[in-house]
């Protein structure tokens, strides 16, 4: 029971020992007053329902805001996921292309390698060719001096 609807002389009940002609008068004023007791105890539980239920609904409003915000941060963290999953995508194209680039290149160098070192050996058959046809020449010119 509220201590305020206690603490209030008008509510409290009187006992007295009453004349039995009194008993009809004191009965109806005791539920005169149960009565007025009963609706000032009703009146606040309105009260307290009232401030429940706008407590529940501010609590559900600060919960479907929470679950917006809650949506929006998990389609945010999507995208960014998507971006870096599109970015690791092309990342990984660019270094395919870039390695069968490298591969080609070496391929090229190899088979550079391969005609300097074919040039190298005609160009020394060719020195040694000279040489003798130098040295032939020699001969002839010197087997005719003679």
């Amino acid at each position: 029971m509220d201590a305020s609807l206690l603490s209030n002389k008008d509510n409290l009940l009187d006992f007295t020992r009453s004349s039995p002609s009194d008993h009809g008068g004191t009965l109806l004023n005791l539920v005169f007053q149960a009565a007025e007791l009963l609706s000032g105890l009703e009146e606040k539980v309105r009260e307290a329902e009232a401030r429940a239920q706008s407590m529940c609904k501010s609590a559900a409003d600060r919960a479907e805001l929470a679950e917006q915000r809650l949506e929006i941060a998990e389609e945010a963290r999507r995208d960014v996921i998507n971006n870096a999953e599109r970015r690791l995508q092309d990342a990984s194209r660019a270094l395919t292309n870039a390695e069968s680039r490298i591969a080609a290149a070496e391929d090229k160098v190899i088979a550079l390698e391969f005609r300097a070192q074919s040039a190298e050996a005609q160009l020394h058959e060719a020195k040694r060719a000279l040489v003798q046809v130098e040295q032939a020449i020699r001969e002839r010119l010197l087997n005719k001096e003679i």
